[in-house]
């Protein structure tokens, strides 16, 4: 008896699906590891932590680019696609690109291009610490970050290494409390403050 496999997608003929209207942005559909992935529904606390976060980093990188003298450039992309070598697209809820938005016309980022990847994690925090941090880690992606608003702490993963078993995970994790601040990737002098990211809630 032969086993049934399930049929995988090049990133090409992933593209042609949606060329040809069989995958529009309502399927919340991502490919990952060649699998179309239905994406899960977002929940309020997750809308309202991706809103502040990605104000927050235009903020904060916004002044960094007029103390450098627009020396340092980055584009800021909230749940866009990125392009992965491991037949991946995911769509992350926010990712720091080096350059423009324009350079990005022709392609999506590719890992080369990026600086580091944050996933808001919620219902998705089991696959968020699982699936996509070897996702991650796997195409060379140096920074990734989880906002675990259960547990209400940012978790940042860097060096992306494959270990004995051929498989990928990052070295050095760190975990932020609620109360403190981290530096940015690439922007050392830039600080998030955590606490705006996990928002109480009214009436608790």
């Amino acid at each position: 008896m032969n086993a049934v496999t399930p049929k995988r997608f090049t990133i090409a003929e992933y593209h042609r699906l949606i060329e040809l209207g069989f995958l529009t942005e309502a399927n919340h559909i991502e490919l990952i590891r060649g699998e179309l992935i239905q994406m899960t529904a977002k929940g309020t606390p997750h809308t309202v932590c991706s809103s502040i976060l990605c104000r927050q980093l235009d903020r904060l990188l916004g002044d960094v680019w007029r103390q450098a003298a627009s020396r340092l450039q980055a584009v800021i992309r909230g749940q866009d696609p990125i392009t992965l070598s491991n037949q991946s697209e995911p769509e992350p809820d926010v990712v720091i690109a080096r350059g423009k938005d324009e350079d990005y016309l022709a392609h999506h980022p590719y890992p080369e291009d990026i600086l580091f990847v944050i996933e808001i994690s919620d219902k998705t925090i089991d696959y968020d610490q699982t699936t996509k941090l070897s996702l991650y880690a796997e195409a060379g992606i140096s920074d990734y970050w989880i906002v675990n608003l259960p547990a209400r702490q940012l978790e940042r993963h860097s060096q992306p290494y494959q270990n004995a078993q051929s498989k990928f995970s990052y070295l050095s994790k760190q975990i932020f409390l609620s109360n403190q601040s981290v530096a940015i990737p690439g922007f050392e002098n830039a600080l998030l403050d955590l606490s705006r990211l996990f928002p109480e809630i009214a009436g608790e």
